[in-house]
């Protein structure tokens, strides 16, 4: 798998980032992933898959402080133009792998 290659972690953490449309921080992401999968990533876990896809250009963040929320700023985090590409060809991918199996599942006991 190459450096750029995204994990499962990964992959939600950046559709959760754009679903959350600019209020994602590792709180919400964890709750996020959370309603949609019923699995509970660490959010240790998510903040590091946050700061990687950051790094890899796919999320970019601000450090903001917002009148309505009391206590320290937070690190917001928005899906950039490549991360959107990323998604679109993961969707592409895996819909072309799963072309034709959904029958095999639904007929399998």
């Amino acid at each position: 798998m190459s450096r750029d290659a995204l994990g499962d972690l990964e992959h939600q953490v950046l559709l959760a980032a754009l679903r959350l449309e600019g209020e994602a921080y590792s709180v919400s992401v964890v709750l996020e992933i959370e309603e949609r999968t019923h699995r509970s990533p660490a959010q240790s876990a998510v903040f590091i898959a946050l700061r990687r896809l950051e790094e890899k250009g796919l999320l970019r963040s601000s450090l903001e402080k917002r009148d309505e929320e009391p206590g320290r700023a937070r690190r917001y985090f928005q899906i950039t133009p490549a991360g959107r590409e990323r998604l679109r060809e993961m969707r592409e991918s895996l819909l072309g792998l799963w072309e034709g199996i959904a029958a095999e599942l639904d007929g399998a006991s």
